[in-house]
């Protein structure tokens, strides 16, 4: 037998798997990223890219007799994120162009998620850097702190955090990586989405529902390209962004127009990230890559959303996800609470019926990915033959049962890793002949796709 590791929370569970070749016996394939070591000196590295491309000088706010305002948006708890790196280099040369500590402000860009609590910064904002500048929390509700900017092409109505649109000088900070529809995180997306009004998140992630609004596509996807938008409607001036490696260490540092960093970090990115396998998968074990990535279902969804790329229309995929923090959303739990919603196809068909809504569309997304590929071709009423999800979390057995996720059954004081176990047991005892079982630790940050890759941009 063959040990694998996946994160889980802050920690790993182990698992075995039949060790091949076997007659007739099952094909492992672990998808990960190309390992790439961690800069040397990951600080000196974000140094070395804000040297290749000055931060913008700016007057504006002097000329007219007052202090100059730096806003600089920044990720939440959610993301990975190093700003004990990223950020003093940063803040030591917004000091060198004459901004004191009291005209920056660091923006916690929540874009939908809960807002931060002051107790939280520390998990995202060095704590010598709290009290020597301004922290808040973002909240896409709070209309009092909203500036209405205009529309994109698109439609979108641009709706802005208050402070970061009236700042002399906007800056995003954050990392690149795989994003299920919008392609890729990245370069404007902290301010575009993260520092934006409920309204504007709806009308772009509305647009999901697109074909090319797809995980590694970028320069046709209609989702990225108005995220792109909105970012010029808010006035970014400057983006500092890192690509982490899987140990979640700097690998490359880029800055300054956000356009010019975004397309050189997709090229990094595509390079380490991207898999492409020979033929879909029976089983599919995943990862969200562990904390902050599986911090709740929000997050953690993405992991089942990168795996259906890969499965066979009847295959199985078992997620391991800590989620301690539950959903993350509360309406979603309120959409789901409904007690009409006991199957994919009712998920589906209300969400289509009801229009795109944030919170609710995490629903729609586990339940297309979960009744697998082609579920919409043979057409209603056929839910067991569809991808089957097991979700292995510390969520509530009955609560995860609720949200359609199938948790195993075990004894309730059962460890996380006998009920990974309990799944694989079953999911493995299912399996026809010479099946193809695939493993993805870090799945979030996994761009799986079969050969050839037809998907636009590889």
């Amino acid at each position: 037998m063959a040990e694998y590791r996946l994160p889980y929370g802050k920690t790993h569970l182990t698992f075995t798997l039949p060790e091949g070749p076997q007659v007739g016996g099952p094909a492992v394939l672990l998808l990960s990223p190309r390992p790439v070591a961690g800069a040397a000196d990951e600080t000196a590295a974000v140094s070395d890219a804000l040297d290749l491309v000055a931060l913008p000088p700016i007057v504006h706010g002097r000329k007219e007799g007052r202090a100059a305002r730096c806003a600089i948006a920044i990720n939440d708890k959610t993301r990975p994120v190093p700003h004990k790196h990223l950020l003093p280099p940063l803040l030591a040369r917004l000091e060198a162009l004459g901004f004191a500590p009291r005209e920056i402000t660091l923006i916690i860009a929540t874009g939908t998620h809960q807002p931060m609590r002051p107790e939280e910064f520390p998990a995202v904002v060095p704590e010598h850097l709290l009290g020597r500048y301004t922290v808040v929390s973002h909240d896409a509700e709070d209309r009092a702190n909203l500036v209405h900017l205009g529309e994109t092409s698109a439609g979108t109505p641009v709706w802005a955090n208050r402070l970061f649109a009236e700042a002399d000088l906007r800056i995003v900070v954050g990392d690149i990586e795989p994003h299920q529809f919008a392609g890729f995180s990245g370069g404007v997306k902290s301010a575009a989405i993260g520092l934006a009004g409920r309204l504007t998140i709806d009308a772009n992630h509305a647009m999901m529902f697109d074909p090319r609004s797809q995980i590694g596509r970028y320069e046709d996807n209609p989702c990225r390209q108005d995220v792109e938008e909105i970012g010029r409607i808010m006035g970014v001036h400057y983006a500092l962004n890192a690509v982490l490696n899987e140990e979640r260490q700097i690998v490359h540092v880029l800055a300054g127009d956000p356009v010019a960093v975004m397309k050189a970090g997709i090229a990094i990115v595509r390079k380490i990230f991207l898999v492409e396998v020979p033929e879909p998968f029976d089983l599919m074990i995943v990862s969200p890559g562990g904390h902050p990535k599986d911090i709740n279902l929000y997050q953690a969804q993405k992991a089942l959303g990168h795996a259906a790329l890969v499965m066979k229309p009847d295959g199985a995929v078992i997620v391991a996800a800590a989620c301690p923090e539950g959903t993350g959303s509360r309406g979603y739990e309120a959409w789901m609470a409904d007690p009409a919603m006991t199957s994919y196809e009712a998920v589906i068909e209300r969400f289509r019926r009801e229009g795109f809504h944030i919170g609710p569309h995490k629903a729609f997304q586990i339940a297309r990915d979960a009744r697998g590929p082609g579920a919409d071709a043979r057409g209603p009423g056929a839910d067991a033959s569809r991808t089957r999800l097991v979700w292995v979390s510390e969520m509530a057995p009955d609560f995860a049962r609720r949200l359609l996720l199938n948790p195993p059954a075990c004894p309730p004081d059962a460890s996380a890793e006998e009920r990974l176990k309990e799944a694989l047991s079953e999911a493995l005892a299912a399996l026809r002949p010479r099946a193809r079982i695939g493993i993805m630790p870090w799945a979030n940050a996994t761009i799986p796709a079969l050969q050839p890759s037809t998907a636009a941009g590889w």
